[in-house]
């Protein structure tokens, strides 16, 4: 099973994008996204200083455009890869490439909101002088206690051996002066504490904007920096993106989400590097791909043809979205009790519960729906993104509920 993995903000390096304005139909289209954007993307992936794209207001966008740009490099007609890929899924600003590469947002759309995000985390930053340290080693345990003590998030938990504090500057300090026992620290070049509440104004601007935004359900897995959990509507997609700004991101939970899967190969987006290292401890066995020049593509997608393919494929891929109820993750499936086929089923009904020894996960109907059939019983072991129920949608008319065929 194939994965493809969009990096986040502190991938980017100085002239990273060079390599590829030769291919003629990524130099267009980064023309029209820096317009979308307002922003000189071609610029600032050639020609600025590393200081200059440290900015966060310039970094994440120049990363989302970068990542989706590629992806239409590998996959020039998007349709094709959703058979290949079995899931996806972005760190933190990545998310939005992730989002807008099955299909929950167009490239248009994702560049809006990443640009709006990039400026109102910027603003945020700038209230307060925080920062965030990187955490190599050390007991897990130790760690997240010694972070609670200085008034520090666990912003970034990316697996084994490596969580990531933010908070004020004063607070990052007295952490360095009293350290975990056996544990490195590296001050990270970014501009503020990402992932905790002192980026709660910029959540308060991305929810103004969201209200706007129309969304699609995704095309394959999708995995939510959140809890790991496979997110099948747009909707909810969307607001997990604006929540995101102020909440940990839980990487951790996603490669687990992707060992659960059994992914046997994983392709990072350019600028790649970070995640497939962070693979690379965390995901054993699993062959790991660095996209990062389009001298790469012919070899990136033979690693495609490898671990995706019809092996890959779900059934999200070829059923209307809207019709498909799936699994959030791994476990055994407990279904809601009186709910069979012909049953009308209001928005947002719960219609079960996927449990496992680390969770128990609500399986909702986000557009309700008439019951046709279940495609699982109750108490079977289901996987993330298993379609479990099948629905015919139904509409509101102004005499009563109507059913769309």
């Amino acid at each position: 099973m194939l994965a493809i993995v969009a990096p986040g903000q502190g991938a980017q390096t100085p002239g990273f994008l060079g390599p590829w304005l030769g291919e003629p139909s990524f130099s267009d289209r980064l023309n029209w996204l820096s317009a979308v954007s307002g922003l000189d993307l071609r610029h600032y992936g050639t020609e600025a200083d590393a200081e200059t794209i440290r900015d966060t207001a310039i970094a994440q966008p120049l990363l989302v455009a970068a990542g989706l740009l590629a992806a239409l490099e590998l996959f020039p007609h998007p349709a094709d890869s959703y058979p290949l890929v079995g899931v996806v899924a972005g760190h933190s600003v990545g998310e939005i490439t992730a989002a807008a590469g099955v299909g929950v947002l167009s490239a248009e759309q994702a560049m809006v909101f990443v640009r709006e995000r990039g400026r109102a985390m910027a603003e945020a930053s700038a209230a307060t002088p925080t920062s965030m340290t990187a955490i190599i080693g050390g007991d897990a345990e130790d760690v997240l206690t010694r972070l609670a003590a200085h008034g520090l998030t666990a912003a970034n938990n990316n697996g084994s051996g490596q969580i990531v504090a933010a908070g004020t500057k004063d607070q990052l300090a007295a952490l360095a002066a009293d350290p975990p026992v056996r544990a490195r620290l590296i001050g990270l070049s970014v501009a503020g504490a990402f992932h905790t509440v002192h980026m709660e104004p910029a959540v308060a601007r991305l929810e103004a904007l969201a209200r706007a935004i129309s969304t699609h359900d995704p095309r394959t897995r999708l995995l939510s920096n959140a809890d790991g959990q496979v997110v099948h509507d747009g909707r909810q997609v969307l607001k997990r993106l604006v929540g995101q700004v102020a909440a940990p991101v839980r990487w951790d939970l996603c490669m687990a989400a992707m060992n659960d899967l059994g992914v046997t190969g994983l392709l990072e987006m350019p600028p790649a590097g970070t995640l497939t290292g962070i693979a690379k401890r965390n995901l054993k066995g699993v062959e790991l791909f660095a996209l990062n020049t389009p001298d790469q593509l012919e070899e990136a997608m033979a690693f495609v043809r490898k671990h995706g393919g019809t092996a890959s494929a779900t059934p999200i891929t070829g059923n209307p979205t809207w019709r498909l109820i799936v699994s959030p993750g791994k476990g055994q499936f407990v279904r809601t009790e009186d709910i069979d086929a012909d049953t009308i089923l209001p928005n947002h009904s719960t219609v079960g519960m996927v449990k496992n020894l680390r969770d128990e996960m609500p399986v909702n109907a986000p557009h309700g729906g008439i019951v046709v059939e279940w495609l699982v019983e109750d108490g079977d072991p289901v996987s993330p993104g298993q379609p479990l129920l099948r629905l015919h949608p139904t509409v509101e008319s102004a005499d009563a509920t109507e059913v769309t065929r």
